[in-house]
């Protein structure tokens, strides 16, 4: 009922946004990508309408791995060129390793695209990230580098291998189950890749987009199904006429939705706010502002509430002004 589904929400986001202001979120964000993606496709050169342009990007041959082990390298691949630019983008990593694995093929029928399985330190059992190699022509290349890094580098594996290495926190502080937290990371890992050079080209860069309207879509979708009691098939068509996704991949994301009210929700509230603590970080620190210590104060105290995570971040903001201002105060020494 209606009041399930509203704590569903709160329990969810971590937040007190009601399910139409949601849904508003949802149809802003939809807008907004919308012209970003418009402008990408002229970039291409490609001649024709939005609903053209996915429909090539949905058939064309040269977007789809060839064999299942082409679909494996070519994420590894992507992994290796982030792990040459990490350092500059984190202070601390995990000692944690990972693998790029498939998604075992008695789960990989009905599996997502891409998942991230954790490992273990104290066993000595590296993160997994698990690609589906099934329906190769439904996993398209220009969304790998967006999938990779959220669920490997800088994303999932990063955020939680840090959560589990923490020594000094306890144990449900590093495992808390806060999608909010956790699956906005994943979403400001792949808009991070951007600045870290990760997208090669415009088709990268709209399989980025896509990947970022799927999740607006979401906000759409869920509330529109739970709250405003949509058919399936009006559901749908934020995805169809919007994201390049496989059909394949969109139902899959139906199913969930229906099945899993309110979670999916939790990812670009996470993401969006994210995004709105470092802006404030960068304004209110100006030219000493360092994304290293940024993402560092974001992340090395496990999963929290976003509210909770907004006020550690505005005393981090506060205590590095404070700093600032009491080492411009100490005279020089000359010797």
């Amino acid at each position: 009922g209606e009041r399930y589904y509203t704590w569903l929400i709160h329990h969810e986001t971590t937040t007190d946004l009601t399910p139409d202001q949601i849904h508003q979120l949802g149809e802003q964000e939809v807008a907004r990508i919308r012209l970003q993606m418009q402008a990408l496709i002229g970039q291409t050169g490609f001649k024709g309408s939005f609903a053209d342009f996915l429909a090539f990007l949905r058939t064309d041959p040269r977007f789809y791995a060839k064999s299942r082990e082409e679909l494996l390298d070519k994420a590894a691949a992507i992994d290796k060129r982030v792990d040459a630019v990490l350092p500059a983008w984190f202070g601390t990593l995990p000692r944690l390793t990972f693998g790029v694995l498939p998604v075992p093929p008695e789960l990989e029928e009905n599996y997502t695209t891409g998942r991230y399985w954790p490992g273990n330190p104290a066993t000595g059992a590296a993160g997994g990230y698990m690609v589906n190699t099934s329906h190769l022509d439904q996993r398209p290349l220009y969304e790998l580098p967006a999938l990779t890094l959220h669920e490997s580098v800088p994303g999932h594996h990063l955020q939680i291998a840090l959560s589990q290495e923490m020594k000094d926190l306890p144990w449900f502080r590093k495992q808390a189950d806060l999608n909010a937290y956790v699956e906005g990371w994943g979403l400001y890992a792949e808009d991070l890749g951007e600045e870290m050079g990760i997208y090669r080209d415009a088709y990268e860069k709209f399989g980025k987009l896509s990947y970022e309207m799927w999740r607006a879509c979401r906000l759409v979708a869920d509330t529109g199904i739970h709250w405003l009691r949509w058919s399936r098939d009006q559901a749908r068509a934020c995805f169809t006429q919007n994201t390049a996704l496989s059909p394949k991949n969109i139902e899959v994301e139906l199913d969930r939705y229906i099945s899993w009210p309110g979670q999916a929700l939790a990812y670009k509230v996470g993401e969006l706010t994210l995004k709105r603590l470092r802006q404030k970080a960068e304004i209110g620190l100006g030219p000493s502002f360092d994304v290293r210590k940024f993402h560092d104060e974001s992340l090395l105290s496990g999963p929290m509430p976003l509210g909770l995570l907004e006020s550690r971040v505005d005393y981090w903001i506060a205590a590095q002004e404070t700093a600032a201002q009491a080492q411009a105060k100490t005279p020089s020494s000359h010797q």
